[in-house]
């Protein structure tokens, strides 16, 4: 019992293995099959339809400086080849086979504007034909296609990427190319959702916000064409992180130069550091983008403007300096300069000077009768003109002829000549501390500007980004089988064509 039980299990497969045996032999050997000529029987004038339709799984790259994107894709093809077709009673049933494609006719549909010389589909993998003679070829591929990069907004860009696929070989009277959720095959139209992304893999990189087909007739070359595009919109956390803070931290280190005192000398320095800093962002900018002269990307833009700032701060640095170390030897402060650089400006910038001449303890020098200046740093000049004025009196009373010692002459003489040259010395101080003191308004002034000016190109720049404006939401892998429906919606003013038809393919998930 057991036995027939097993003999009986095991006898249908043996049979069904004997009727696809006979199947693929009858269809490619007995009949004479040969895959060079296009199936399309007794009807040699009439075009034969070829739907096709891609599966996007991965975008692989987008290498912006060579201009490609890198894709992993399921290319579908279906068609009726005359020369398959067969009775399933006479074969067991028998409704579809699986054939290897390199022993049937193939339309020969290549990528147009690839971009490495690999037009065809290198896995030869099997294909499916059902008794009618409908046949479903779907290989996996990895195609390498040319995309023109739009660099103005980098790296807040959003890019349109093509992949052109038509018949290397027929023309559009022997091969009529149409998608397949296309309602006819004559007019021009474009496909909304006309890439299936059930099995997309979600790029780290790259947002997808919109996926159509179009279809493409030239009139002068009758070769008919699909163009699938991929419009993505860039993921801008990596560059932020890694090209946008640090050249804003740059551009802030510029304003610190101004505040940096003058004495410390290393105001030149630090500007120079700042300068080779930014150079080497330039230089990792170079090797991100495409090497074009149409337009200046936006983070090229801003690093031109803080390098603009970079070389004003460096200009505006060595004039303060120049300033800064001024002498009554060299050069004599003009009327104009000391009120407005110690009297107007420090008002308007809320900066306060200690005031030296108030009460101050000073070194005064008073003469008396014999010709001998006393200094006294520790009484005010009030108290000297004071004791002055008392001392006169005093030795008008007294003798008159009361004469000095030469030895006490040559020492007075030598004490007057000390304090006059100790009073020059004052003076020069006092000038050398006005010109330090417009330099610090100077810098003062310059740090102000700097920062108003860095934060409005910061913000006048970056803010042109169309992406920090659009709200479109990602599309995601769709759940729903690969089928057409109805549009949902007219959508107007996206393409423009004498004759266009509006197609939903691919539903996405809501």
């Amino acid at each position: 019992m057991l036995l027939s039980v097993i003999a009986l299990t095991c006898f249908k497969p043996v049979q069904l293995n004997d009727d696809a045996k006979r199947l693929y032999h009858d269809l490619l050997v007995q009949n004479k099959y040969n895959k060079l000529i296009r199936p399309v029987g007794n009807n040699t004038k009439e075009p034969l339809t070829v739907k096709m339709g891609i599966r996007l799984s991965q975008i692989i790259d987008v290498d912006e400086l060579n201009q490609v994107m890198t894709t992993n894709v399921w290319l579908r093809q279906e068609w009726r080849d005359v020369s398959l077709q067969w009775d399933p009673k006479e074969y067991g049933n028998i409704s579809t086979i699986e054939l290897p494609s390199k022993n049937i006719w193939l339309p020969d549909i290549v990528l147009f504007n690839n971009a490495d010389g690999n037009y065809e589909v290198t896995l030869m993998t099997k294909a499916t034909v059902k008794y009618t003679g409908c046949v479903v070829w779907e290989p996996p591929a990895i195609y390498k296609s040319s995309c023109t990069i739009e660099v103005e907004f980098f790296p807040f860009d959003i890019q349109l990427c093509s992949m052109r696929f038509a018949s290397w070989t027929y023309a559009g009277d022997q091969v009529d190319l149409i998608h397949n959720c296309s309602t006819s095959t004559n007019a021009r139209e474009v496909i909304f959702n006309g890439i299936d992304l059930r099995d997309f893999y979600e790029s780290g990189e790259w947002d997808i916000l919109e996926v159509t087909a179009e279809k493409n007739v030239n009139n002068n070359i009758d070769y008919p064409d699909i163009t699938f595009n991929v419009t993505m919109r860039r993921k801008t956390l990596f560059h932020t992180v890694n090209l946008i803070i640090p050249s804003v931290a740059i551009s802030c280190l510029t304003i610190l130069v101004f505040y940096l005192p003058s004495d410390s000398g290393e105001k030149i320095t630090l500007c120079i550091s700042i300068l080779l800093s930014l150079n080497f962002f330039f230089l990792l900018l170079s090797e991100i983008i495409p090497p074009t002269s149409i337009v200046v990307p936006l983070i090229g833009k801003y690093l031109l403007f803080t390098m603009i700032l970079i070389t004003l701060s460096i200009i505006v640095t060595v004039i303060t300096l120049n300033v800064h170390f001024r002498s009554p030897s060299t050069h004599t402060m003009s009327p104009w300069v000391r009120r407005v650089f110690l009297n107007i400006l420090p008002k308007m910038l809320l900066m306060r000077r200690p005031n030296l001449e108030s009460e101050k303890v000073a070194r005064t020098f008073v003469r008396t009768r014999n010709g001998v200046e006393i200094r006294d740093q520790y009484v005010s000049r009030r108290d000297f003109e004071y004791e002055t004025m008392r001392l006169t009196a005093a030795d008008e009373v007294e003798d008159k002829d009361t004469d000095l010692s030469v030895e006490v002459q040559e020492a007075i003489d030598s004490i007057c000549f000390i304090a006059e040259h100790l009073k020059k010395g004052d003076n020069t101080a006092s000038v050398r501390e006005d010109w330090k003191y417009v330099a610090m308004v100077m810098d003062r002034l310059f740090l102000w500007i700097f920062t108003v000016a860095c934060v409005v190109g910061t913000f006048g720049i970056i803010l042109q980004a169309p992406t920090l404006y659009d709200n479109r939401q990602r599309l995601t892998p769709v759940a729903s089988s690969y089928r057409c429906v109805p549009p949902v919606e007219n959508i107007q003013g996206l393409y423009t064509a004498s004759r266009s038809e509006h197609t939903m393919c691919f539903t996405p998930r809501q």
